[in-house]
């Protein structure tokens, strides 16, 4: 009996030297999510970041239709790659808001200029409030909200091509 109990620490260590190297094995999920989701937008009213559009409040997310709000910065190299996919979507007649993170006029006209302008308006949010407020981690970020202000996605990262058929088939059917 003795010669089998010398062998149940051996196995217990082997087993958690194999728990251990499955934990580092499997990459660890880093996305954060935010708490508002199936929440209505937090109060906000943020002033327009370029002369040609309007800024940005909670009153034009509560129209009876739904849209996106799209979180960016010009010195986004994913929101460069997005870019395209928001211009699809805009075609579909998804309508897009933005929000711009800690960034300038000047900048974000260029951006625009270079990349396209996807966006019905864009508000100006240099201390990343509404971001934080949002639950956003970072940028480029979307959140697909309803006709009454609620949020009903989070889609963290840039929008990719493939992904663009399934966003323009859940506004449609948001109400």
């Amino acid at each position: 009996m003795s010669a089998r109990l010398i062998w149940i620490p051996f196995a217990f260590a082997l087993g958690l030297l194999a728990l251990i190297a499955w934990g580092l094995y499997k990459p660890a999920d880093r996305t954060v999510r935010s708490a508002l989701v199936g929440q209505t937008l937090p109060a906000f009213d943020l002033p327009p970041i370029v002369p040609t559009k309007p800024g940005l409040a909670t009153a034009q997310f509560a129209t009876g239709k739904p849209r996106l709000l799209n979180v960016f910065a010009s010195w986004c190299i994913p929101c460069v790659a997005e870019a395209p996919q928001l211009l699809r979507l805009k075609q579909a007649g998804v309508v897009i808001d933005a929000v711009a993170i800690r960034d300038t006029p000047a900048a974000i006209r260029d951006f625009l200029a270079r990349n396209g302008d996807p966006y019905a308006a864009i508000g100006d949010d240099r201390t990343s409030s509404l971001q934080l407020a949002l639950g956003s981690s970072g940028v480029p970020e979307t959140f697909v909200i309803d006709g009454r202000g609620r949020i009903v996605q989070q889609h963290v990262g840039d929008i990719r091509e493939d992904e663009v058929p399934g966003l323009i088939a859940l506004v449609r059917g948001l109400k």
